[in-house]
């Protein structure tokens, strides 16, 4: 494939064998991810640049790294750096990027990812850019959804913030190119932005929209809830309108597909009752472990290591 010292920015770079090709290599690794350790990276520094808090994206690139024997750089607490002295984006990654053969950035502006690899001598791996894109969160969904259900023609639901999520942005455009049956569950103030309802549809998705969560749950075999994103609004009492405005219970499982599953890309915080935990429908932790193996395979493509 095409990757080796290569940006990962945007879902929309990728064609359906690229992500089948990064799918296959992560199955490869799955192993060594629920653990062991390997010298597939020995030598190599991964250094990663987190202007935004983080759990799992950052933890599981580390455990992706030091899995297969590499180390890492950690950006570490913005205070403690020159960033706050007015040290540039432009010039953190110029200077990073003689330090590490690859680099995960997260930053709160978007199209900063994009903006990095303008400046980076190594491949710049997007690890969310604001509203943006989450490229590397899209490929570990679509390997849950491929492991735990199956990814042509699947009808899904993505619930929650479609206006400021990144993860539901980029989920979208990856699935168009699988034949999904998209719909799309939210209050109208945070309905999915018009232009990436257009390129979906350019792209020959089939999407529908609707506020009414309980009258689809029957009919999918994916539900994927989001969190209301209260760092994302500008205004804090728009927040207040549409906090909690969906949450599933045990009691919303009683009439769907026994094969249905649902995820979330977590955190969580009361979009799901602690009761589905033990569902048999839930996956949302299956997915979360299921990053390492993805960010193991994307590691060894872009620093151009075969498996």
């Amino acid at each position: 494939m095409r990757f080796e010292r290569c940006h990962i920015i945007s879902m929309k770079d990728f064609t359906r064998d690229e992500m089948d090709y990064i799918l296959d290599r992560a199955a490869k690794l799955e192993p060594l991810a629920r653990g062991g350790r390997s010298d597939l990276l020995s030598g190599k520094i991964l250094a990663l640049l987190f202007y935004e808090p983080s759990t799992r994206t950052r933890m599981s690139f580390e455990t992706a790294m030091l899995r297969l024997g590499g180390n890492v750089l950690n950006l570490g607490s913005k205070e403690a750096t020159s960033i706050v002295k007015g040290e540039t984006l432009a010039d953190m990654i110029r200077v990073v990027s003689t330090y590490s053969d690859a680099i995960v950035q997260r930053h709160p502006s978007e199209g900063s990812a994009l903006m990095a690899a303008e400046f980076s001598s190594v491949p710049i791996i997007n690890g969310g850019d604001g509203a943006g894109h989450h490229p590397t969160q899209t490929l570990l969904d679509l390997y849950t959804i491929r492991k735990e259900s199956h990814l042509d023609n699947l009808d899904i639901a993505i619930v929650g913030d479609l206006k400021y999520g990144r993860t539901v942005h980029s989920l979208t455009y990856a699935l168009s190119l699988y034949g999904a049956n998209i719909t799309l569950v939210s209050p109208p103030q945070l309905n999915m932005p018009d232009q990436i309802k257009a390129d979906l549809k350019a792209r020959g998705a089939r999407v529908s929209e609707t506020e009414n969560l309980e009258e689809i749950l029957d009919s999918i075999d994916v539900l994927y809830m989001t969190r209301i994103q209260k760092e994302r609004f500008p205004d804090p009492t728009e927040y207040k309108k549409v906090a909690g405005a969906y949450k599933i219970t045990t009691e919303h499982l009683e009439n769907v597909r026994e094969s249905m599953i649902i995820m979330h890309p977590l955190p969580r915080v009361y979009e799901i009752d602690s009761s589905v935990d033990t569902s048999s429908h839930a996956r949302y932790f299956e997915q979360s472990f299921y990053g390492v193996p993805i960010r193991m395979a994307l590691l060894t493509i872009v620093m151009g290591v075969e498996v």
